[in-house]
């Protein structure tokens, strides 16, 4: 397997900018620069587009092993189950991660054992317990932060700087990403209302759990950004984790056999 090319952050107007992940897709299949290849699978590309965007420099190389089999996935028939793939583990992974992480185990829990979310039925069946976990996180965020800003207004408000932090980190990557290849597909009202109840209860998690370790550190934590960053670390990574094995998911088993040019990628599948 070729190592000697990097997947970039963003679009590139030429090759010799770089390539992000669809761009390379897009060389591999000999179709002109470009990150829509339209040999690839709407939502398959919208993940990609969306992980490639959303990791680091150094994670967002884990995605080359599978670049090569979303070729030919274009109109194979399999968008709408892979866009239920996406809103199942955004509610019964994603969503429970941070519910757990700050504490709310019965809520995260609960969702994480809810029956898979395969069509419409499935999904506004899940969407009572979702936003009931919506509401519970919300009211324990609202619990976390008050007992701060009673005595210290300016500790408060450094506080919840910190927690609209986590409250972005929580969604930026793999939430965004789930939620973008999702979308294809399942883009409805009760579509919207679980993306919107999963990010609300996602992000009031995330900024509790902030909260929480910013408490256990005392004041001495540099920087409100650095704070949440190092409080949702752990989750981030393991949802990483997670989203590029639901990509995994996604793909075809084997890798279509695809002429190897100079400086290409190449996988074996």
């Amino acid at each position: 397997m070729s190592s000697d090319y990097t997947l970039a952050y963003g679009t590139h107007a030429t090759p010799e900018d770089g390539r992000c992940a669809m761009e390379w897709v897009s060389h591999l299949a000999g179709e002109p620069h470009s990150d829509e290849p339209a040999c690839v699978s709407p939502v398959l590309r919208a993940l990609c587009i969306a992980l490639n965007d959303g990791l680091e420099d150094e994670p967002r190389q884990r995605l080359r092993p599978y670049l090569a089999r979303t070729i030919g996935t274009a109109d194979d028939g399999l968008d709408g189950a892979r866009a239920w793939m996406a809103m199942d583990w955004l509610i019964r992974v994603y969503t429970p991660a941070w519910l757990r992480l700050a504490g709310l185990q019965g809520s995260g829990d609960a969702l994480a054992a809810l029956a898979p979310v395969i069509d419409e039925s499935s999904l506004h069946r899940s969407l009572g317990m979702l936003e009931c976990a919506r509401r519970g996180a919300r009211a324990a965020r609202l619990s976390a932060f008050a007992s701060v800003g009673a005595v210290r207004p300016a500790a408060w408000a450094s506080a919840v700087t910190a927690g609209l932090a986590g409250r972005e980190a929580a969604w930026a990557c793999a939430g965004a990403a789930a939620w973008a290849a999702a979308r294809v597909a399942v883009g409805d009202l009760a579509g919207d209302r679980a993306r919107a109840a999963a990010r609300a209860a996602a992000g009031d998690a995330a900024a509790i759990a902030v909260r929480q370790a910013r408490r256990g550190a005392g004041a001495s934590r540099s920087g409100d950004r650095e704070a949440a960053k190092a409080a949702l670390a752990p989750t981030l990574a393991e949802l990483t984790e997670s989203a590029i094995s639901l990509l995994e998911r996604m793909l075809p088993t084997e890798t279509l056999a695809i002429p190897v040019r100079e400086n290409a990628l190449t996988t074996t599948g």
